[in-house]
């Protein structure tokens, strides 16, 4: 290793004021990054990681934040520069990628523009010579046919591709180093592989060293040759990546690697297993445990779905007349029994979402057949809807946004059971209370507002809320995607006990398979608003047949620090569009079984 790091951070201490007090959120942090390496901050949300990076790049307020210490960018001290100097360092020496291109990227300037900016602006180029180099990024980044795409604007642009411009934006100056906060948390899995994939790449090409600050342990396998630990404000953990994997030494390292789910680790379990949970005084994690299910198999199921379409219009000119449809959901049926999970799985766009709604008739079915719980769901008018909604419920990604922020939470739990005339005050008040003991939490909470609850108690909340009709079956959208790690195991093993306690059906919405994989008695892939592969767990996992479900699995970060090296050789191709013309007649599907309950679609 070089003997004069790239970057060097000496006890850095960073301070906001909070209330007219300094309050330290950061504190004595130090690492170097050396030429040509990547270096890994990891924890989770308020652990401080992004206040690092952007101490580093000077990107707080300084009438609200200090910040205490040294970042020597090749031996000059950044946190001594005048703001005119550390101008010239920003997006010339150092670049940074941010978790959303779309608040990086303005709306109202096309992209080659903007890319052609940072090129006139800090290399001095011609106008002529800074579109050439533009293209040559944007080939460099694998975005297809770039000279034609130059002069389009950021939303004619995927997350995955508009991520594309924003590291090719990053590249343009060649700086020494590249700071990457969080750049493929908001994505889908394969767009994830094909980002890091091409990270990785440029990085050689280029000799750049990376900062790459993310919660996702599986990332850091791939991509890391050192990793900081950080929890709380600070750095708990540091050294090699293969040494923080193998042979970490604080419980809260070994907490984040525990709740990692592995893909492929569910081999010998029947069925679905709690996440281990560590105890971070010990750092000992317990066995996982296997949740037995009562599913009654060979009956009626609580939900059966025929044929199920749902189409969106697209309407264009000037009387507003319909072009074509956004096929959402096309020909889906499937069963789903009490005291099952059946998980619909696959990327953003493959109507996923779409079916879940569709179901509860948040958004109208086009055609085909829903029977829930007894209702004829599509025939339902809007007072015995109402009633078919006691047996289904949804949860949704974002709890915030389904809470009222002027409602405390008990009102919120209680105000189904009231709505629906289940009870009295008293017994809302008492079934309330019942509630927050079952979802982790105390009754004497009920008094407090959502706001003055941390993402994971808040989902909690939502889950209470979601149980106080004593439904049959949830809808559960996305319901953990946004939570922590050690979070997310948390609501994922509560959701595992309330259905063995309470025999509820789940339909679990999702994208991450390892989730999948863990939670699941039976799995459906979608893809373009069809199901390609359903069958149950084990044999989807174990047995995958469809290209498309090969395609995600081989995605899934693997947190196994051997394997950096590997590049998966994941296309570029984007996911295809569901936009079709009036005229569309989509071709009748056949599906071959693999296996008892496993069916693969046929061409």
């Amino acid at each position: 290793m070089s003997a004069s790091p790239v970057l060097s951070v000496k006890n850095l201490t960073t301070s906001f004021l909070v209330d007219g007090e300094w309050k330290q959120v950061v504190r004595n942090v130090s690492f170097d990054v050396h030429p040509g390496e990547t270096v890994a901050i990891v924890g989770e949300s308020g652990s401080g990681k992004s206040v690092t990076s952007l101490s580093i790049m000077r990107l707080l307020s300084p009438a609200s934040s200090r910040i205490e210490g040294e970042v020597l960018l090749s031996g000059r001290n950044l946190l001594s520069l005048p703001e005119s100097e550390m101008r010239g360092v920003r997006g010339n020496d150092v670049s940074m990628i941010f978790q959303e291109p779309m608040t990086s990227l303005n709306p109202i300037f096309t992209i080659g523009r903007q890319i052609s900016e940072v090129l006139t602006r800090h290399k001095g180029l011609s106008k002529q010579e800074a579109r050439a180099e533009t293209v040559r990024l944007l080939e460099k980044v694998r975005i297809p046919n770039a000279s034609s795409r130059f002069d389009e604007y950021p939303h004619q642009f995927s997350g995955g591709m508009r991520q594309r411009v924003m590291i090719a934006m990053a590249l343009a100056s060649k700086p020494k180093l590249l700071i990457a906060d969080e750049p493929t948390t908001a994505l889908d899995v394969t767009i994830q592989g094909q980002i890091l994939d091409l990270i990785k790449i440029l990085q050689e090409e280029e000799g750049m060293s990376v900062l790459f600050i993310t919660h996702d342990m599986g990332v850091v396998a791939e991509i890391a040759d050192r990793t900081i630990v950080m929890y709380r404000g600070e750095q708990v953990e540091t050294g090699p990546t293969e040494d923080i994997f193998h042979h970490g030494k604080h419980p809260y390292t070994r907490a984040l690697l525990s709740a990692v789910p592995k893909l492929g680790s569910m081999q010998n379990h029947a069925w679905p297993t709690r996440f281990p949970v560590v105890d971070m005084a010990t750092g000992e994690a317990a066995e996982p445990v296997e949740v037995a299910g009562t599913i009654t198999g060979g009956k009626t199921p609580v939900l059966a779905v025929k044929n199920l379409v749902t189409r969106f219009p697209i309407r264009s000119g000037l009387l507003s007349r319909q072009t074509g449809a956004v096929h959402a959901v096309e020909n889906v049926s499937f069963d789903l029994f009490q005291g099952e999970t059946l998980s619909l799985v696959g990327e953003s766009g493959c109507g996923k979402s779409t079916t879940g709604r569709s179901i509860m008739r948040l958004v109208e079915p086009t055609a085909g057949d829903i029977q829930l719980d007894g209702y004829d769901v599509r025939r339902l008018d809007q007072v015995s809807l109402r009633g078919m909604r006691k047996s289904v419920q949804m949860i949704f990604q974002d709890p915030f946004a389904s809470l009222n922020p002027r409602m405390t939470v008990g009102t919120a739990i209680a105000e189904p059971f009231i709505k629906h005339k289940l009870g009295t005050a008293k017994q809302a008040k008492e079934k309330t209370a019942d509630l927050l003991e079952k979802v982790g939490l105390s009754a004497d909470m009920a008094k407090r507002y959502p706001h003055e609850f941390s993402g994971g108690q808040r989902q909690r909340i939502a889950i209470a809320r979601a149980l106080s009709l004593d439904p049959k079956v949830i809808v559960a959208d996305e319901s953990v995607s946004a939570l922590d790690v050690s979070i997310k195991a948390q609501v994922c093993n509560l959701l595992l006990d309330l259905q063995q306690n309470l025999n509820l059906a789940f339909l679990f919405i999702s994208h991450d398979m390892a989730v999948v994989e863990r939670v699941s008695h039976r799995v459906a892939v979608m893809y373009l608003g069809e199901i390609v592969e359903i069958g149950p767990r084990a044999a989807v996992f174990d047995n995958p047949q469809h290209p498309y479900t090969k395609k995600l699995m081989a995605a899934v970060p693997v947190p196994d620090p051997s394997r950096r090296g590997i590049r998966r050789g994941i296309s570029n191709d984007e996911l295809k569009s569901p936009v079709r013309d009036m005229d569309y007649q989509p071709p009748k599907r056949e599906y071959r079984e693999v296996s008892a309950g496993h069916l693969v679609q046929v061409g």
